[in-house]
């Protein structure tokens, strides 16, 4: 697998798994009908953001993320970042892989910590990945986060140091 910088080409391959993900409205807080133009223009930030791809030997986008300046003014130095995993290739590191790469970037941009503003609690997958990482749930805004299934659930802030 190769993390590289996304560009507009990916965009294509990346909505092919992103939309299903929003659409379901189980781990990412978008609205569900978010539209592909909308979506393509979230995901893509402007500088100082980035946004990465997760690739096989064939080119196959595996996962995206990006990373973004979280704050402005006096907390700019604080990172944000959100990641998605193409479903069907979930469980081979992917998200692993590019929570390390956007940390390390994170830390080369020269930003100080990072911050998760929205980890919903039912994610275990995921709050499991980022503990494993180094960060920690700093608080739980209960019944933040309404889950198509589970109804109201927590939605998690979690936060590591650069």
């Amino acid at each position: 697998m190769v993390i590289r910088e996304a560009t507009s080409r990916d965009w294509p391959s990346i909505w092919a798994f992103m939309e299903g993900i929003v659409r379901t409205g189980e781990t990412f807080s978008w609205d569900r009908d978010t539209p592909e133009d909308l979506a393509k223009e979230f995901w893509f930030p402007k500088p100082p953001g980035r946004t990465f791809v997760a690739v096989d030997e064939c080119g196959t986008v595996l996962g995206t993320a990006n990373s973004v300046q979280n704050h402005m003014g006096g907390a700019a130095h604080i990172a944000g970042a959100s990641f998605m995993v193409d479903p069907r290739h979930s469980g081979r590191g992917v998200g692993r892989a590019l929570g390390r790469h956007v940390l390390e970037q994170a830390r080369g941009d020269g930003f100080r910590a990072m911050q998760f503003n929205a980890v919903v609690e039912t994610n275990t997958r995921a709050v499991a990945l980022w503990k494993s990482l180094g960060f920690e749930v700093m608080t739980t805004l209960p019944e933040g986060y309404l889950h198509p299934t589970h109804g109201y659930v927590g939605l998690h802030i979690m936060y590591q140091r650069l």
